[in-house]
């Protein structure tokens, strides 16, 4: 067996690859940090429910992208059945105009379809494809996969296995934080068998966070609780994991993209965990001390998105009791999203008063008021407390609140504001 042994420490720093639901969360990621962001079209990817992407936004977005010379990959990971084949060449003929920088995909079906419509473009192979040992790993090199996504069930050493024995020049990328299937690498029947609705070609209804009963079969209707150790019922429930007190390990174990779950996830939590993952990789590059130091503030920042309790899953051995949550399926939400800072505009070109200065365009998100005290998030790694002094609507009106999700507005905060600057609200 040929070995690949080579000096970790010389490998280059993780790519930090962000997940986006639509365009605005995809400019988002990009100015919080993403090194590259992983999106999904309208077709063969695993997150149906998302928003997804139209062709003219994914052009719009590797456009976007490219321009903050960041990356971007489709995912077209679903597992195609004969129906989707002639669908795949179809896409893949459209994405020669999109021009992104991989495609992640898990089918031997469709890998052989995109290296035939488009053979210069890298592949990514898919943790739904269970890439478990370097032998995988090796037999989709020789196909012409310029990465492998681990298997969510590794642990570091294991990991660090695959990298002894493979190529140096294929990478690895792994999940560093985000939601973990119950199911091995995410490969779900529950949601077809409950709703109908097939996990693998992106239905999937997370029926893993539902509460269950056992029935026997000899009393139909009478519904026990499951129990254990009456801590609840929600015996799936895994919690949420994150790697950001591991740098380090991560760093050392040859991994070549720290990847974050969430693709159906709000622009403010894309912001959040890209920001706190960039601020710890840039600190853990300049020195391990300056890193250690600010652990306390990373970890205060990743708990200001919603989460369900984190773990390390794989990582350092198997989970045990400790990794499940029993007693609730709910997030832990400490912050609410409010908007984006859009387009700063001339005041007068919107109010009809004698008053100078500047308002900046918002797309609001959730509810907020003249006075109350919000937090401005900016890329840069700072929070700045501010008070709401004054919302108009498009007409120029003034409005004591924002009530209406989705509405356009003007603001002014009594600062300078950047674009993309997102607004929250810590919840009492």
């Amino acid at each position: 067996m040929e070995n690949f042994v080579s000096d970790n420490k010389q490998r280059r720093h993780p790519e930090l690859l962000i997940p986006a639901s639509s365009l605005e969360v995809l400019k988002v990621a990009v100015i919080f940090g993403a090194d590259a962001v992983y999106i999904g079209g309208e077709a063969f990817g695993l997150r149906a429910k998302a928003k997804n992407f139209t062709l003219e936004e994914m052009k719009e977005g590797v456009e976007f992208a490219h321009e903050h010379n960041v990356k971007v990959y489709v995912t077209a990971n679903i597992l195609a059945h004969n129906r989707d084949l002639e669908g795949a060449y179809e896409y893949f003929e459209e994405l020669k105009d999109v021009k992104p920088d991989a495609l992640i995909i898990s089918d031997p079906a469709i890998f052989t379809i995109a290296k035939e419509v488009l053979p210069d473009m890298e592949i990514h192979i898919s943790t739904q494809a269970n890439n478990t040992n370097y032998g995988t790993f090796n037999f989709w090199y020789k196909q012409g996969a310029k990465r492998v996504v681990t298997a969510r069930e590794l642990s570091l050493e294991e990991i660090k296995e695959i990298r002894r024995n493979i190529p140096d020049d294929l990478e690895i990328e792994t999940f560093v934080h985000g939601a973990m299937c119950i199911s091995y690498s995410g490969r779900c029947l529950l949601s077809s068998f409950m709703a109908g609705r097939d996990a693998n070609q992106g239905a999937c209804t997370h029926p893993c966070r539902w509460k269950y009963s056992v029935v026997e079969e000899s009393r139909p209707g009478q519904y026990m609780p499951v129990y254990e150790n009456e801590r609840g019922t929600y015996i799936f429930n895994s919690k949420d994991l994150c790697m950001i007190e591991h740098i380090k390990e991560l760093v050392e174990s040859g991994i070549d993209s720290l990847k974050i779950e969430g693709r159906m996830k709000t622009a403010l939590y894309v912001a959040t965990v890209a920001r706190t993952y960039r601020m710890a990789l840039d600190d853990y590059k300049e020195s391990e001390e300056l890193y250690r130091s600010r652990l306390p503030f990373y970890k205060e920042e990743i708990a200001k998105c919603t989460y369900r309790q984190y773990t390390t899953g794989f990582f350092f051995g198997k989970p045990d009791e400790n990794t499940q949550i029993y007693d609730s399926n709910t997030y832990i939400k400490e912050y609410t999203y409010l908007g984006i800072v859009g387009n700063e505009v001339d005041r007068s070109s919107i109010v009809k008063d004698d008053s100078a200065g500047v308002l900046y365009e918002i797309e609001q998100r959730n509810k907020f008021t003249v006075g109350e005290q919000i937090e401005l998030m900016k890329p840069d790694g700072t929070n700045v407390e501010v008070t709401v002094m004054e919302i108009f609507d498009e007409d120029g009106n003034k409005m004591e609140s924002a009530p209406h999700p989705k509405q356009k507005l003007f603001i002014n905060l009594g600062t300078k504001l950047d674009k993309y600057d997102i607004l929250r609200r810590k919840e009492k």
